[in-house]
């Protein structure tokens, strides 16, 4: 028996040969689709980023402009109080 080439029994259905090949073709499909979502999530995270730094920087620059509003009212305030101070 060793020396007997290797060969298909013939009680193997059709129909069984056919879901495997089914299967197989169904894993391909799902495999590449799966890839397309990873490569398609993989755009996007790299434009999210771009679209974030840009928020950080917005975000950054209001923060100084917002500084500098706080030190002009109190500024204001001071000279307000100043010159109520020096008003009869």
């Amino acid at each position: 028996m060793p020396n007997e080439p290797w060969h298909m029994s013939k009680s193997v259905p059709i129909s069984f040969i056919f879901a495997i090949l089914m299967q197989t073709v169904a894993l391909v499909w799902f495999v590449s689709s799966l890839n397309s979502s990873v490569e398609a999530n993989a755009k996007e995270l790299v434009r999210h980023e771009t679209r974030l730094s840009s928020l950080e920087s917005v975000v950054q620059t209001q923060a100084v402009t917002l500084g500098r509003l706080d030190e002009n009212i109190k500024a204001i305030r001071t000279a307000v109080e100043k010159m109520a101070n020096e008003s009869p």
